[in-house]
């Protein structure tokens, strides 16, 4: 079972709880029903081109500099110790730390220019398309005002529209790896983020849990505490697993079939600790499919694959995910998201306020540039990726300019960044936006990650001004005053 580890209430960049409360929240929302609103988005290209989305969510937030966006030009401490590479795409330059990602640019969409005013870890704020970013509530994942996950939205209107022919996906909608968002670090709080919001508890992505040893050990050094063990993000042995973990965060654990007490005894003693209602009936309602779906436990066994497949994505626990999410969708998945998130003591992820470069090199590009170059080879050789929708996302950029610490650091930076979206609908080999000289803010085609949602839902045949009911009736869009990005669609 994971465990969510107390520590300091206090964020990396030094702001408490009480400095976020000045700062702003959303209004209060709950669950209601989906609106009927036509779709407004159905005229521009791409509109169901993707019949699901594996969303990778790099925690702490990538560099533009140091990945899809570099300056060589720039002064030295602003470019840093990393040179630039051509990529399949002419005049597109990438990282040099990213070898394998630059032949593989002509099936991908690099958007330059995302912006926004938050630079904190606003993860509720990047993933669920809230009108305001709640930075108050981004230290409360279970605050009902929460907007709710893409993911989980995804599942509740496509649950909507099943339901009244009494159909029923095999296996889930919205699930998510390598196991629940924010719940392997210590010395910080638990964010918000991938949750249900005001949809209820039963829509938050169904999590797995990892079962392995790691290969290679990090220490880490957080004011007083400090961190020596194993560093899954560095390497995985190839016995681990992936195995399903809590159902929309209750207290049933779907294991192994094999179990000593049969799941619908685990179920039933949870139906007792929890109020009767909806939410307990999508419990039971879900573990009674994943019993009668050998497809579905067949995804997470990784010795199907061949060993030229799994090394292809890294024997890592980002890359091993991202494996099993292709599986995933392989098997009847819509939604998987796989966070690339904090393991151990805060600083793990890539969160690089010091130790940037050293971590760069030896970590985070050859994990990076593994495991997207990997899915994207493996979906495409399988005749997947056309109707597979692929994001790289994070919360915000890093500082163009690097600061004077142990190994240089990078830290928040939201006015300029980068992202990727590949597959199921996307243009291919494209390029939108440009920023400055140092990478420090956008000059053309400026976007939010409001309209990147947008695009996202357009993709996936979902209109983004399409409204859902809070508790109090009141129609809300899924991601108010947002637009899809049409240079994005092919």
């Amino acid at each position: 079972m994971i465990r969510v580890l107390g520590g300091p209430k206090r964020l990396c960049d030094g702001l408490t709880r009480r400095d976020l409360l000045q700062v702003g929240a959303a209004s209060f929302l709950g669950a209601g029903l989906a609106g009927g609103a036509a779709s407004a988005s159905a005229g521009l290209p791409g509109f169901g081109k993707a019949k699901s989305c594996i969303l990778l969510f790099l925690y702490g937030s990538h560099s533009q500099i140091e990945t899809f966006d570099p300056k060589p030009d720039a002064p030295s401490q602003i470019r840093g110790e990393f040179g630039s590479i051509p990529s399949s795409v002419p005049g597109l330059d990438v990282c040099e730390g990213l070898p394998r990602l630059a032949t593989v640019m002509d099936k991908v969409t690099v958007v330059r220019s995302v912006s926004h005013p938050f630079p904190v870890h606003g993860v509720a704020y990047a993933t669920t398309g809230n009108p305001v970013i709640p930075l108050a509530m981004e230290l409360s994942p279970r605050d009902p005002a929460h907007w709710p996950f893409i993911g989980s939205v995804v599942d509740y209107l496509d649950g909507q529209a099943a339901a009244p022919a009494g159909g029923r996906s095999e296996v889930p909608r919205n699930l998510q790896l390598p196991f629940a968002f924010s719940s392997q670090r210590i010395g910080e709080v638990a964010r918000a983020g991938p949750y249900g919001g005001f949809l209820g508890q039963s829509y938050d992505p169904i999590c797995t849990e990892f079962v392995g040893q790691g290969t290679r050990k990090a220490k880490k050094t957080l004011t007083t505490l400090s961190w020596d063990d194993y560093e899954l993000y560095r390497g995985i042995t190839p016995e681990s697993r992936f195995r399903l973990g809590g159902l929309g965060g209750g207290d049933v654990v779907i294991d192994q079939l094999d179990r000593r007490r049969p799941l619908l005894e685990q179920l039933e003693a949870a139906r007792r600790k929890l109020p009767a209602g909806p939410e307990i009936d999508r419990h039971r309602d879900t573990a009674h499919r994943l019993l009668q779906s050998p497809s579905f436990r067949r995804a997470f066994d990784l010795d199907e694959e061949s060993w030229d497949t799994r090394n292809l994505y890294g024997m890592d626990l980002f890359g091993q995910a991202t494996l099993t999410a292709r599986r995933l969708v392989e098997a009847g998945g819509r939604f998987v998201s796989v966070f690339w998130d904090e393991y151990g003591l805060a600083g793990t992820g890539w969160d690089t306020h010091w130790d940037h470069f050293p971590r760069m090199k030896d970590e985070l590009l050859p994990g990076l540039d593994r495991t997207l170059s990997g899915l994207i080879l493996d979906l495409d050789r399988r005749g997947m990726l056309d109707e597979t929708l692929v994001v790289l996302l994070s919360e915000h950029g890093r500082t163009p300019q690097i600061g004077n610490v142990q190994g240089g650091g990078r830290d928040h930076w939201s006015r300029c960044y980068s992202i990727v979206m590949a597959g199921g609908g996307v243009a291919r080999g494209n390029v939108v936006g440009k920023s400055d000289k140092i990478g420090g803010d956008v000059v053309d085609r400026r976007v939010s990650p409001k309209d990147v949602l947008a695009t996202m839902y357009h993709l996936l045949g979902i209109d983004p001004t399409t409204m859902l009911h809070d508790r109090l009736g009141r129609p809300l869009p899924l991601v108010p005053d947002a637009e899809v990005i049409p240079e994005v669609l092919a």
